[in-house]
């Protein structure tokens, strides 16, 4: 039988990768924050409510089959989306997914690859963070 101590260092391990993934996640939000500002003085922080309109929003400067991030990751982010090979999708959605967001390098590779094909442009800083924004919330 483990010992207090043992206990509670092995609840601590555990915990530490969600506590780490978190932090991971809310210093990529924090940068993209940082940049926002940079480019409005005038921003005052990041918009679930802006990221959900960014998220079903039907653009036309990107690629035809990919109009809007709905396009390939369902009109829920807690439901699972495919890509135009039929590739499955996981959920968006952080409560559904907590490893999400967490890796900046994957994060930001796929906000390149998926702004350009929905935009036709990279996405902004307060795109990105909006966005963020909605799933972390979902």
């Amino acid at each position: 039988m483990p010992t207090n101590t043992s206990a509670t260092l092995l609840l601590a391990a555990l915990l530490l990768p969600l506590g780490s993934s978190a932090a991971s996640r809310d210093d990529l939000v924090a940068q993209y924050a940082l940049s926002a500002k940079a480019a409005s003085p005038a921003f005052s922080g990041f918009s679930a409510v802006r990221g959900e309109k960014l998220h079903f929003t039907k653009f036309a400067g990107g690629k035809a089959e990919t109009p809007s991030c709905t396009s390939c990751h369902s009109d829920s982010p807690r439901g699972t989306g495919r890509t135009p090979a039929g590739k499955a999708i996981e959920a968006l959605a952080v409560s559904l997914t907590p490893a999400r967001y967490t890796d900046p390098a994957k994060v930001e590779k796929w906000f390149k690859r998926n702004c350009n094909d929905v935009l036709g442009r990279e996405c902004t800083a307060l795109e990105k963070g909006d966005w963020l924004s909605y799933m972390i919330h979902q």
